[in-house]
């Protein structure tokens, strides 16, 4: 027979009760308030709408120095029949080396019978395989340091949405942005734009983060890449992370607030010597209205 939706749910909820017990303490294990709450609530009534893919983060303490590795974990609502999207990521990890660890952990996971629960076997994996990567990851930037200073580099994305409107969306934008200590700013409303500066690795995880796992109506419209012998910092654009929301214009009913004021996304552009993006984002040349 047939496995349904609402026996892999279930199986998940007691994947996470396992976890939970695994990692009591405060920070190590994370996931949204209401997560569990709404799979439970769809298991009391499946005729319901599906509730959210379940996503929760899990912190590692690797080696006697007790290198935190964080895993990322995804749960598709087929899972464990089909396999999760895991993702390992550490500070003290290279972008190489945490490229090379998360493709060894897909590989473990792979040759894993289909069908069983996989996480705590994920988690295991990552506490007895992360250490070498840490290893050479610290011996290359030992190496480095002895080297002369390489030249740095900004990285700055402008990404185009039909719309930024939910809370919750929102949420995750800025708290992503504040955690890679990237600048920039999100136009909530009707288009949506979010641009973020920093360094690249940190701009790529963002943009892996907000869209993962099916924001459909979004895309990178523009990369700009600047090198500098000294600080990014004097390369950017913008001071913080700025959540834009100008005045609507015009009748939409409902969705009045929404509709967004392109003529002062315009004017802000041009102070922040951006202009140029405008036409890149929407196809049309800007033109400031007469006041």
């Amino acid at each position: 027979m047939a496995v349904t939706v609402k026996e892999c749910l279930e199986l998940q909820l007691l994947e996470v009760e396992m976890l939970l017990s695994m990692f009591p303490k405060r920070g190590e294990f994370s996931l949204d308030a209401d997560a569990v709450p709404s799979i439970q609530r769809y298991l009391r009534n499946a005729d319901g709408a599906l509730p959210p893919q379940l996503e929760y983060r899990i912190a590692l303490d690797v080696g006697e120095a007790k290198v935190k590795v964080e895993l990322q974990v995804l749960l598709p609502h087929m899972y464990p029949q089909v396999a999760p999207q895991l993702f390992a990521r550490s500070d003290a990890l290279h972008r190489q080396q945490q490229l090379q660890l998360n493709t060894r952990l897909a590989s473990h996971i792979s040759s894993l019978d289909s069908g069983d629960l996989c996480v705590c076997e994920a988690v295991q994996w990552v506490k007895d395989n992360s250490l070498p990567f840490l290893e050479n990851c610290k011996a290359s930037s030992e190496c480095a340091s002895k080297e002369v200073r390489a030249k740095e580099m900004l990285h700055r994305m402008w990404i185009y949405s039909h719309h930024i409107y939910r809370q919750e969306l929102r949420k995750k934008i800025f708290d992503c942005a504040k955690k890679l200590n990237l600048t920039g700013f999100c136009l909530t409303g009707k288009p949506g734009v979010i641009c973020v500066e920093g360094l690249r690795e940190n701009c790529e995880e963002f943009w892996r983060v907000i869209r993962y796992p099916n924001w459909k109506h979004i895309s990178c419209k523009h990369v700009e890449n600047i090198e500098t012998e000294g600080s990014i910092d004097n390369l950017r654009l913008f001071h913080s992370f700025e959540d834009l929301q100008f005045q609507a214009h015009g009748d939409y009913g409902l969705r009045n607030d929404y509709h967004m004021d392109l003529g002062q996304f315009l004017e802000f552009l041009k102070q922040h010597q951006s202009g140029h993006i405008f036409q890149i984002l929407f196809g049309v040349e800007g033109k400031l209205s007469d006041n």
